[in-house]
């Protein structure tokens, strides 16, 4: 097959990630893929560059853009493009666009998240018109899926749901000796509890009310220390709630990080606070590491963290019961490994990559049941 993902851009994320990992199978299994970014490369286009498979960068100005539209109408002309795969709302009603006339056989749409959080806003109106020209509308959550059925985004009959899947050969199990190096290198005891979040620094992150949990936290305990990997546009916010609380010494931003399977290993508990997620990649690969997890009862979280199996789940933008829930397991370090273990375990069994992309290339097919 000819296969054309289009996406906003190749930047550091869990929906990058998916795209990533799914090109590379893909060709690695025969078939022609290239990766179409509706704005620049990305970060990471690398991967795939490095990997022989093209990656194409329309360049998309704000606004209404027809030069970026005509640029990846020739991406996949040039292809021949057999099936069009589009991850989220801009890029599938550009490249729907692109597509008209050029003989597309299947066309498939993948929303990563919950859609918009109105959906009568223009973006999310192009997005269900362009839907009439798809076959089929991937939602990685049931969650994700019923607020898109819901609000009227998809038709019914046009939507399943494929959760989202790693390969979980690079993460190893949680380590006290990785744990007591990271304190160290923070300048911490080696005892130190490592409470860590890895993620993009955005607004659907809510990291504000983590860091305000975790001012609760430092009330009754003096040992643990929040760590938070990744960047984003809410950085500066995050950083005024830390010295707002007085965290300066308990609190560490380090930043963007291109070692996660090596740090998430140094963590004694997996911490997301978000207030939106569709199927996070972040909370599978804790899983990966065998990681406790506290998250909110947000998009897909609670088909990922089983209360009270696998981690605890807590209502979004509840500082007490977010800094509640870390107090327990911190507090009780048999329960965290326990709970640690099963998120593996279950995660080997029903969240690898093999069992996603099989069901990509069967959607692709049209054999999706």
């Amino acid at each position: 097959m000819r296969i054309s993902h289009v996406v906003e851009n190749l930047n550091r994320g869990g929906l990058e990630r998916v795209v990533i990992d799914l090109a590379k199978a893909q060709a690695a299994a025969g078939h022609d893929c290239q990766v179409v970014c509706l704005f620049e490369a990305g970060a990471l286009a690398h991967e795939l560059t490095s990997a022989g498979i093209p990656v194409i960068a329309c360049e998309k100005r704000p606004g209404a853009d027809v030069r970026a539209l005509l640029r990846m109408r020739r991406a996949l002309s040039a292809q021949r493009t057999e099936v069009l795969h589009s991850h989220n709302g801009i890029p599938h009603y550009y490249a729907t666009a692109a597509a008209l006339g050029l003989g597309v056989r299947r066309v498939v749409n993948t929303r990563h998240g919950m859609g918009d959080v109105t959906p009568s806003s223009r973006r999310e109106w192009l997005f269900r018109e362009s839907m009439r020209l798809a076959d089929l509308s991937v939602a990685v959550s049931e969650a994700a899926g019923r607020r898109l059925a819901e609000a009227g985004l998809v038709p019914a009959h046009k939507l399943r749901v494929l959760p989202n899947g790693i390969h979980p050969e690079p993460f190893r199990a949680r380590d006290p000796q990785a744990r007591a190096q990271l304190a160290a290198s923070l300048g911490l005891p080696p005892e130190t509890q490592l409470v860590g979040f890895v993620g993009r620094l955005n607004w659907a992150k809510d990291l504000p009310t983590m860091v305000a949990a975790f001012a609760k936290v430092c009330a009754k305990r003096d040992d643990a220390a929040l760590v938070i990997a990744g960047e984003g546009s809410e950085r500066g916010a995050i950083e005024s709630a830390i010295a707002g609380a007085g965290l300066g010494g308990r609190v560490y931003l380090l930043g963007d990080r291109s070692d996660v399977p090596q740090l998430l290993p140094a963590f004694s508990i997996f911490a997301m606070s978000s207030i939106s997620e569709g199927y996070s990649i972040a909370l599978l690969e804790a899983c990966a590491s065998a990681l406790p997890i506290v998250a909110t009862d947000v998009g897909g979280n609670a088909e990922i963290v089983r209360d009270g199996v696998n981690g605890l789940v807590v209502p979004a933008s509840d500082p007490d019961a977010f800094a509640d829930a870390l107090e327990r397991l911190l507090a009780d370090p048999a329960r965290a490994a326990s709970m640690g273990q099963a998120g593996r375990d279950w995660l080997l069994g029903h969240a690898t990559f093999e069992v996603m992309s099989s069901r990509y290339l069967e959607a692709y097919a049209g054999t999706t049941a």
